[in-house]
């Protein structure tokens, strides 16, 4: 039935080769991604380079591409990134040291392009009128992606050397019907503490005196409605989605889908996307915000601290539950290994 669970091949574990796993076991996207990681840390450094130089385009409204590492920051962290991936990807051993640099390289390029969220956002409803620069996305796009490729040089890295098997690094055997159906007790509080914190955004925003009418054209009215439908669902709906049966299958009484298999990459995907953007730009934003707080600065027509130390904080406990929930989701999701059926 659509239901169930597909079968599992039983599980053996597999006993560490003579000399360490060998490379060719590791499925190609994985092999491939050291080198990947290497060619756009060069190509993207070297670009960062030029502009740091003095030639620099406009960046629009918002004046720069990255922030927290920018310019020659950012060619340092590139430089760094290509040293890891080569060093990862030809290591003979083990490298814990290795891998906890490259983490740190990649969470540092990711911290470096938070407006890519407002990016996403202005690009997709253009009525919302949020500055947006080609160039600027390009850009923060470069340094996302860098960072996407060294992370999964690491998680190469991590499975040629750890767990039983090469492919997948998994231990242990399968995941029972039981425990693919209901989610653990960590995952519940991190999806209904996601939905807590969404609310407690559009509750702060209404107890300040921030959500009187305005008058609006069309085009601004429309993006604007389709803005908030899409933050009360990603809010709620989605967060729930991940820790419900009905994240899994579709319910029985939907029409042509009812009892169907929720592809997982319909819930994972968007999750992945909100959870991340909101943890780098909040956490970026909260970091200025401390900042602006102990050293304050006038802004014309800024938002008074108070509603900005109980919004951004929600943003990003929001995103982190988000994020949780949809780990606990792809464990319990993820299709059995092709090489050792766990």
């Amino acid at each position: 039935m659509a239901d169930q669970a597909p079968p599992t091949a039983p599980a053996v574990p597999v006993p560490p080769r003579a000399g360490g796993p060998d490379a060719a076991d590791a499925p190609g996207r994985t092999a491939r991604a050291a080198p990947a990681a290497l060619a756009a840390a060069t190509c993207y450094g070297l670009l960062q380079a030029w502009w740091a130089l003095g030639h620099a385009p406009s960046f629009g409204r918002f004046g720069t591409d990255l922030l927290v590492f920018p310019a020659w920051g950012s060619v340092v962290l590139c430089t760094g990134a290509a040293v890891l991936s080569r060093a990862l990807h030809t290591a003979r051993r083990p490298r814990p040291r290795l891998l906890a640099a490259a983490a740190a390289v990649a969470g540092a390029l990711l911290l470096s392009c938070p407006f890519l969220l407002l990016d996403v956002v202005g690009g997709l409803l253009p009525g919302l009128h949020i500055p947006f620069s080609l160039t600027g996305f390009l850009s923060r796009a470069g340094c996302l992606t860098v960072s996407v490729l060294l992370a999964a040089a690491a998680l190469g890295h991590r499975r040629r050397w750890w767990g039983d098997c090469p492919r997948c690094s998994r231990t242990g055997g399968p995941l029972d019907p039981d425990r693919r159906a209901r989610p653990p007790r960590w995952a519940l509080w991190a999806a209904y503490g996601a939905v807590a914190s969404c609310w407690l955004r559009i509750l702060a925003q209404y107890a300040l005196g921030f959500a009187g009418p305005r008058r609006l054209d069309t085009a601004q009215a429309a993006s604007l409605a389709v803005f908030e439908v899409g933050f009360v669902l990603a809010g709620t709906v989605l967060p729930l989605s991940l820790v419900h049966r009905w994240g899994q299958v579709f319910p029985g009484r939907m029409p042509l889908l009812g009892r169907r298999r929720v592809p997982r990459l319909l819930l994972l995907g968007p999750a992945c996307a909100i959870s991340v953007g909101l943890l780098v730009y909040f956490g970026v934003g909260i970091g200025q915000l401390v900042g602006e707080t102990v050293h304050p600065v006038a802004h014309d027509g800024a938002l008074p601290l108070s509603f900005l130390w109980v919004a951004m904080p929600a943003y990003w406990l929001w995103g982190l539950g988000l994020g949780v929930a949809a780990l606990s989701y792809h464990r319990r999701t993820r299709p059995p290994c092709r090489a050792c059926g766990r």
